[in-house]
């Protein structure tokens, strides 16, 4: 099946939630989608091929073209297949989606090395596979003299640039996916390629227990919360007029969008010698006082996180 004049969009962990909607957002857009999606529960066990499955009818049902993909893309191999059944499809590969998550939710004195390492695997490793064999392909194409124009939009997560209690290691996960999308994006340029990242608030099934007081929203009204409201970004990321933007992450839920801002060196001194711990006494108190507080879980600092 020639994906023709199509888009071809590798999207990972889209058998539902946030996944899903991108899924099928770039399938009203006319692209050619490989769902992939292992089909496990939210804790990551498990193998079920029927979601993937379904939200391949949709994207046909939509106007796309679809291939539906079951590998495990933390492990190399599995990921190197993903992009080989991509290429024997559709002839090449223009965008790649890093969705797919588990939860594995506990507090550090609490964890054990085995939630630990099953999140870190699946979220971290889980985007650095897909990413490690798509760009090793597009560098090969611009190496050959093929103009490449690959783009790479990973997801990241509040609870990871600013932080939530109970999710150590999908924070450290997320946060670790935030800096390698910024390495990434410095590295890849010469080749043609974009890298940015999505932090974005929806009610999927890794999000539905995290709070029980979240509103009904009666039918026919917004829902801040609907995933589909993720998707546009996405998609705009991978379009023509994101073509110069590389190395973001952007804050989306419902109707909000935001640039989030990294770290950066705040107040400091200099001195050209080697500071004593008396020094830094009188030093660091000062600097304290001038350092804006870290943003709470919305992305702002606590004086202005209520406006």
């Amino acid at each position: 099946m020639s994906a023709g004049d199509r888009q071809v969009v590798i999207v990972t962990g889209a058998g539902r939630g946030l996944g899903r909607a991108h899924a099928l957002e770039f399938a009203d857009r006319g692209a050619a989608v490989v769902v992939n999606d292992l089909g496990a529960s939210l804790d990551g066990t498990g193998h079920e091929p029927g979601p993937a499955e379904q939200v391949a009818e949709e994207v046909r049902a939509r106007g796309g073209l679809a291939l539906v993909n079951g590998d495990d893309i933390s492990e190399p191999e599995g990921a190197q297949r993903l992009l080989a059944a991509t290429l024997d499809a559709f002839g090449r590969v223009d965008v790649l989606v890093n969705n797919a998550g588990i939860l594995r939710d506990r507090t550090l004195v609490n964890m054990t090395i085995e939630e630990w390492d099953a999140v870190i695997k699946v979220h971290l490793r889980g985007t650095f596979a897909p990413m490690s064999a798509v760009a090793k392909h597009w560098r090969e194409l611009s190496k050959a003299g093929e103009q490449v124009d690959g783009r790479i939009i990973n997801t990241t997560s509040s609870s990871g640039i600013y932080g939530n209690p109970g999710q150590g290691n999908y924070g450290a996960a997320k946060a670790g996916i935030a800096s390698l999308t910024i390495i990434a994006s410095r590295e890849l340029a010469r080749y043609g390629i974009t890298v940015n990242a999505i932090a974005p608030a929806a009610l999927t099934r890794m999000t539905e227990g995290l709070r029980t007081d979240r509103p009904e929203i009666p039918e026919g009204q917004f829902d801040p919360g609907a995933p589909e409201n993720v998707s546009p970004l996405v998609a705009w990321l991978a379009s023509p007029a994101a073509a110069d933007v590389t190395g973001r992450v952007f804050n989306i839920r419902g109707g909000h969008v935001s640039v989030a801002e990294g770290w950066i060196a705040g107040p400091g001194v200099e001195e050209e010698r080697r500071l004593t711990v008396e020094d830094l006494d009188g030093i660091l108190p000062d600097l304290l006082a001038q350092a804006r507080p870290n943003a709470v879980m919305n992305g702002k600092v606590p004086q202005e996180a209520t406006r």
